[in-house]
């Protein structure tokens, strides 16, 4: 059999890179959800931690592996856009938490929506991320745009205060409230459901709302990646390094969420901080080319990076050491 095709580049890289990467991406969530999660249950806060450090470490390795295989500025890159995407991605755990709360899903399935919105996640970025590589190839000047976009979008995080999303009348829960049969509560782990229509008595389809939950969160982060897209786009034009800091920083994100929705509320400074990373990505851009760079030196990115976000989360826990827990 001739595998000579493998080796034909695709978006700047070899197809065997990308289907070994689609390979790795699915063997880590089958293992996920066929050995660790065969069957519903709660995940306490302390296999929250264990699995987030599993996950963690297999995006560091595979960062080792870029820097091993492509280079130190491949390697540097793809750490700086992992630990960006990283912390991107926690600030979905507040609209998840919230989502979560509005259609009071309980623990026990919690696992099982957030397994299914990864799926979709993947799927989501890769059609944002190829667009966006395609587009930045024939436009250079794009990265100017999205460098002046995400200062911009990290001024107005600083000095605009956000107010908590009002799900109730969100204009997604309404047109599926409107159009679709949706069940009053939920049917343990089901999306869909048949029941007798309450006119004409027949049985049709319905939605629960462990479904408009799943919608909700899949549409919460399309939106959380027009900020996120152009961010790694900021850091490097690969598309390999965009998407798979992307995916390994998503991966994470479910095992995360349940230790951190227990302790959302000592993150208070971890906002402002996505601010200056966001100004700070967006502005070395400029930057480099005031100072006649090729680009921002990729060591300095990551370490600069690192020390904002790492400042905001150890002034957060110290501000906020011996708080109480707010009432839901």
């Amino acid at each position: 059999m001739d595998f000579s095709f493998l080796f034909i580049e695709w978006l700047s890289k070899p197809i065997w890179m990308w289907l070994g990467f689609i390979t790795l991406v699915i063997a880590i969530l089958s293992f996920d959800l066929g050995v660790l999660h065969k069957e519903n249950k709660e995940i306490e806060v302390g296999e929250s931690i264990k699995l987030s450090a599993l996950y963690i470490s297999l995006g560091l390795a595979f960062g080792g592996w870029v820097w091993w295989y492509l280079g130190a500025d491949a390697g540097l890159a793809y750490m700086t856009g992992f630990v960006v995407e990283k912390t991107l991605a926690l600030d979905n755990v507040f609209v998840i938490a919230l989502i979560f709360s509005f259609f009071a899903v309980p623990r026990l399935y919690q696992h099982r929506v957030l397994f299914w919105g990864i799926l979709g996640v993947i799927v989501l970025r890769a059609i944002m991320i190829g667009v966006g590589a395609t587009l930045v190839a024939e436009f250079s000047w794009l990265l100017y745009i999205f460098a002046a976009f995400l200062v911009v979008t990290g001024l107005k995080m600083l000095f605009m205060k956000e107010a908590d999303p009002d799900i109730s009348n969100n204009a997604l829960v309404r047109f599926m409230r409107n159009r679709f049969n949706v069940t009053e509560g939920h049917h343990g782990e089901h999306f869909f459901v048949k029941q007798a229509d309450p006119k004409t008595g027949k049985l049709v389809w319905f939605i629960t709302p462990l479904f408009m939950a799943l919608v909700l969160i899949e549409v919460a982060d399309v939106i959380f990646a027009v900020d996120s897209v152009p961010a790694i786009f900021a850091i490097t034009t690969d598309p390999f390094l965009v998407y798979t800091s992307n995916i390994f920083a998503i991966l994470g994100l479910r095992a995360l969420y349940f230790a951190l929705a227990a302790m959302i509320h000592r993150f208070r400074y971890l906002k402002p901080a996505l601010a200056v990373v966001l100004i700070f990505i967006g502005s070395k851009v400029f930057v480099a080319d005031l100072l006649g760079l090729e680009k921002f030196p990729a060591a300095f990115s990551l370490g600069i990076t690192f020390a904002i976000i790492a400042t905001g989360v150890i002034w957060s826990l110290v501000k906020t050491r011996g708080e109480p827990v707010p009432a839901e």
